[in-house]
């Protein structure tokens, strides 16, 4: 599949998360910023993946990461950031979403299962609550030592 096609507008991720469901897949949910993509970040899909059939990645906005992350970020924009996401074998599906959180993306698409990374405790899962409530279920992945987007930023800003 190429990568343009596993990019879906807002509007059409309910249609394609209902015909998922129609075909008995279990669908798995995750966001995220990342800005610049590292190893850490392969492993969270690559472990979300896992835990059923297909994985629909949440994308910040430009406008969600600035106001997240400050005037500087994010260092890539959201389409280049989606595409490289779509290249990756553990991602079936990015959308976007322009909120501070995925809450009314995790509402309107109603995952079996929400992944986030182990920085995060249970009761501060967004959309923990919408996912239990439906019969899902929530899972907190742990997160590779040493490897984050600011870590990076960090690392360049003093090699240069």
């Amino acid at each position: 599949m190429r990568t343009n096609n596993k990019i879906v507008d807002r509007e059409n991720i309910q249609k394609l998360v209902r015909q998922l469901k129609n075909k008995n897949k279990t669908i798995v949910f995750t966001n995220g910023c990342f800005d610049i993509l590292h190893v850490g970040h392969v492993v969270l899909l690559e472990k979300a993946r896992s835990q059923g059939d297909e994985l629909i990645l949440g994308l910040n906005t430009d406008e969600s990461v600035q106001r997240l992350k400050g005037d500087k970020r994010p260092i890539n924009f959201q389409d280049e950031r989606a595409r490289v996401l779509a290249g990756l074998e553990a991602v079936s599906y990015v959308t976007f979403f322009s909120e501070d959180t995925p809450a009314e993306l995790i509402q309107e698409i109603v995952p079996d299962i929400l992944v986030k990374g182990g920085d995060y405790e249970l009761n501060e899962i967004v959309g923990r609550e919408t996912v239990e409530e439906n019969g899902g279920q929530v899972i907190t992945i742990p997160l590779v030592k040493g490897r984050s987007t600011s870590n990076l930023i960090n690392k360049i800003k003093q090699n240069f």
